[in-house]
């Protein structure tokens, strides 16, 4: 196993793709240094910063020389290299449906639900109204997926619902209310249910109407 000293995770404390490794990071049980990054001091473009990642973002994870970045890449690194396959099964249905939700994450997560949280939380010059827009469709996609299942592939967590949580639970910072969609909300419990589940910090501000 590896220890607290050689594991290494660079992240922000409101980044949700940082919380992401995090969280996953503790329902394994896998011990880990967190190395906070000033995102609003511009920390990440930093020369040494660079060095570990050249495209100046968080998260990074170090572990024993190896460096990986990008959070989705990180969780199957993660899920391979310590757990025996119930958070990254290999069956060809269960290994497809988890790949097609790390894909959304880079897509409608990304400019639903996070694209409308930069511009309320940090002011990101972005379509506040069409983020919201691709955030409520893809609730209402996700609802249904819920309507049957417990997690986003079948009736165990994977990986999937790891990758997805955090910006769908947090949509309300960006003005994305979770209000019309239960399926959502009581999976969003059975997450955070789980043991080892630590939350990501709030930010200071209301939620956005």
């Amino acid at each position: 196993m590896t220890d607290a000293t050689s594991l290494k995770l660079y992240r922000h404390p409101l980044s949700g793709n940082s919380h992401r490794v995090q969280l996953f990071l503790n329902l394994l049980g896998v011990p880990h240094e967190l190395v906070e990054v000033d995102l609003m001091a511009g920390e990440q473009k930093t020369a040494a910063f660079r060095a570990l990642n050249p495209k100046g973002q968080v998260p990074v994870l170090v572990d024993d020389g190896i460096v990986l970045s990008e959070s989705n890449a990180i969780l199957t690194y993660l899920a391979a290299k310590f757990d025996d396959g119930t958070w990254l099964p290999n069956d060809p249905l269960s290994a497809g449906k988890i790949q097609f939700w790390l894909s959304r994450t880079v897509t409608d997560v990304a400019n639903g639900p996070g694209a409308a949280r930069l511009v309320t939380l940090f002011g990101a010059s972005l379509d506040h109204a069409r983020a919201k827009e691709v955030g409520h469709t893809l609730l209402a996609e996700l609802d249904r997926t819920l309507e049957h299942d417990s997690y986003l592939v079948g009736n165990r967590p994977t990986i999937a619902d790891i990758a997805v949580y955090t910006y769908i639970a947090h949509a309300p910072e960006g003005g994305v209310t979770l209000d019309a969609y239960p399926n959502v909300r009581h999976w969003i419990d059975r997450i955070e249910a789980l043991p080892g589940f630590i939350a990501m910090q709030r930010s200071a501000l209301p939620e956005a109407a």
